[in-house]
């Protein structure tokens, strides 16, 4: 793996500011740090913040890992994790996990017990479940597209038997319904701090990448509108929310030739307005993040084949 090595220099070159707005955002000394190495493809950070670590997928080496902030050390927190993929914690703190091998969604309960939240619709089975996210009522959101079932990779081959979906789960009732199925690709999602509005990344979209924001009514999505295109060879893939409304997305290059990676590989950071903000440049592509640490306003960023963090002026949607 290649070395990284912090920037000496305030403010961190890395952090590349596009518009002024963005300069309330940021920390003149935060820097761009790698916590961990040594993935083969990094995905879906969560924080727990009760136990001061954080838990991320390495989805082909079939293990979920942890990263403890008061050793720094990383350790293996479950192999096999049936190639889990999108992690995230549930509104009494219970990890749920989007299985690309199963092909479900599962939480974990306290003693360990693994239960099963969805894996099939209408009698067919999902496709691969990728990202998710829970609303403060306890609905649970994830996305469906088929990437976890193209090959050996992520999961095993399988013939999709489903549309590309997005679906929510009941939190009274367990019951599975499809929100969505009009997207190529739907990959990561994010809910507005309010809960109003659900962003939608299409990574799958020709000829660019989007993402797409709903009206979230009686849990159903309605009035969809564009939010933000790629442009050219970018890629968007997971998203998160601050508490001021921006939109931190997981970015990088959609694999065209002749691409200048270095300005695609990183952060991509939009106001709730569309207009981009900042770009924070990583060495790798940026698959997923989240907000953790002691105030909410450690970045966390899965990044390949590595995690990396970034302290800044703002904290995460709650």
């Amino acid at each position: 793996m290649s070395d990284f090595t912090p920037s000496l220099r305030l403010p961190d070159p890395r952090i590349r500011v596009l518009d002024m707005r963005f300069l309330g955002l940021r920390l003149f000394s935060g820097s761009v740090e790698r916590l961990a190495t040594g993935c083969y493809w990094a995905e879906g950070p969560v924080w727990f913040g009760d136990g001061r670590y954080l838990l991320w997928s390495d989805i082909p080496n079939n293990r979920i890992l942890r990263w403890d902030e008061t050793t720094g050390s990383t350790s293996e927190y479950r192999r096999p994790s049936n190639k889990a993929n999108g992690l995230v914690r549930d509104r009494q703190g219970r990890l749920l996990a989007c299985e690309h091998l199963t092909r479900r969604v599962t939480r974990t309960e306290y003693d360990g017990r693994i239960t099963v939240l969805a894996h099939e619709f209408d009698g067919k089975p999902l496709n691969s479940p990728n990202d998710i996210v829970c609303q403060r009522n306890g609905a649970i959101w994830f996305t469906d597209p088929p990437f976890g079932i193209g090959g050996w990779w992520e999961g095993q081959p399988a013939t999709p038997e489903l549309p590309h979906g997005v679906y929510r789960i009941d939190a009274s009732t367990g019951e599975v319904a499809l929100a969505l199925d009009e997207l190529q690709g739907p990959n990561g999602l994010a809910f507005s701090p309010d809960e109003q509005m659900l962003y939608v990344v299409e990574s799958r979209a020709t000829p660019n990448r989007k993402i797409w924001v709903y009206d979230v009514r009686a849990g159903k999505l309605q009035n969809k509108r564009l939010f933000v295109d790629a442009g050219g060879p970018g890629a968007f893939d997971g998203i998160k929310v601050d508490e001021q409304g921006n939109v931190w997305c997981g970015f990088g290059s959609g694999g065209a030739a002749g691409v200048d990676l270095d300005e695609l590989d990183g952060v991509r950071v939009y106001a709730p307005d569309g207009t981009p903000l900042a770009h924070i440049a990583l060495p790798e592509r940026c698959a997923n993040l989240c907000f953790g640490g002691a105030n909410n306003n450690r970045l966390f960023m899965a990044a390949s084949h590595s995690l990396y963090a970034l302290y800044v002026n703002t904290r995460g949607a709650a």
